[in-house]
């Protein structure tokens, strides 16, 4: 009698596993509410905007870090070469000192993000700052001649840099932290008009949220009549722009603030990259009625309906 082939168990791989538990790991939230209100509160003004990457469209902080990284790999290759070791510590000190400001713009993205995120953002931070020490005692271990400790120091700084870097591509890709969390509504929400709701259930001023093909929409009608419609969900980090405020023309999201244009979605105040998905609007028999305003449509002169070039008090 042929035996049954026994069946490969599939397990998950450690260091995801180990990633998983550092996400629900509690210890370090004391420390992570410190450190988020020393950001927060750190007398930025408009330079927080810059950090965030809000003219850029994305993070900065991506962006950034490839000049110490890759100073520091590329000292790493100088490193085997003979004869190379004062043009390794070059770039080892480029690589220094470019540390500092990526490191800002990484806080004040990290100060902004889910509980889960912000566990691992602290190991990624704390990784790459293990890697700039290592690094600051290569850089003096070659200033005073003793080369191959600063080669050793090197290598040990360039494994910590990896290990950042492989807990900063868990934060980007797997948690999703800097993704623009509103880019599938334009895939979704299919072509036309579509019916939200009789005029009478939009109070004036007030944030409604409806649902267009399984998409939260966030339609508010001004006091003058004007009706403007937004992807409800925030770009940043999905949060309920239907419980934020509306002032100036304005909604701000409840959970971190970023301040969004209703009358075209426009991202004027971070911590939001990237702006709502925007939807004309009509009335017709007395219901409100949504499309999904397209680039296509404007440049053909079909814009209609929402008033979206009336001017806020959020200017961005």
């Amino acid at each position: 009698m042929t035996a049954k082939p026994r069946r490969r168990r599939m397990r998950q791989n450690r260091v995801l596993s180990l990633l998983d538990r550092l996400e629900r790991a509690s210890r370090a939230d004391p420390a992570i509410d410190a450190l988020r209100s020393a950001v927060r509160s750190l007398p930025l003004g408009r330079g927080r905007d810059v950090l965030h990457g809000r003219w850029l469209g994305h993070p900065l902080h991506p962006l950034m870090v490839q000049v110490p990284v890759g100073s520091w790999l590329s000292a790493a290759v100088l490193d085997t070469v003979p004869g190379r070791s004062r043009e390794a510590g070059l770039l080892v000190g480029v690589g220094l000192a470019a540390a500092a400001p990526a490191a800002l713009a990484g806080a004040v993205d990290w100060a902004e993000l889910h509980r889960e995120q912000a566990r691992v953002g602290l190991v990624h931070a704390v990784a790459n700052g293990a890697a700039v020490g290592l690094y600051a005692t290569s850089l003096a271990c070659r200033l005073r001649g003793r080369t191959g400790a600063g080669r050793v120091y090197g290598l040990l700084g360039l494994t910590a840099v990896g290990l950042g870097g492989m807990l900063g591509g868990h934060l980007a890709y797997r948690q999703a932290s800097g993704a623009n969390h509103a880019e599938e509504v334009a895939h979704v929400v299919r072509e036309g008009w579509h019916r939200v709701g009789a005029v009478a259930g939009f109070p004036a001023g007030q944030p409604v949220r409806r649902v267009v093909d399984d998409v939260p929409v966030l339609v508010v009608r001004e006091s003058g009549g004007v009706i403007h419609a937004l992807a409800e969900r925030c770009s940043h980090l999905a949060g309920p722009l239907s419980e934020g405020t509306v002032a100036d023309g304005c909604v701000r999201c409840p959970w971190h603030g970023s301040v969004f244009r209703l009358s075209d979605g426009w991202n004027v105040r971070g911590p939001a990259t990237a702006p709502q998905p925007a939807f004309d609007t009509r009335v017709l028999d007395g219901h409100v009625e949504v499309r999904l305003r397209r680039a296509d449509r404007e440049a053909d002169g079909e814009w209609s309906g929402s008033g979206a070039a009336r001017a806020s008090g959020y200017a961005g």
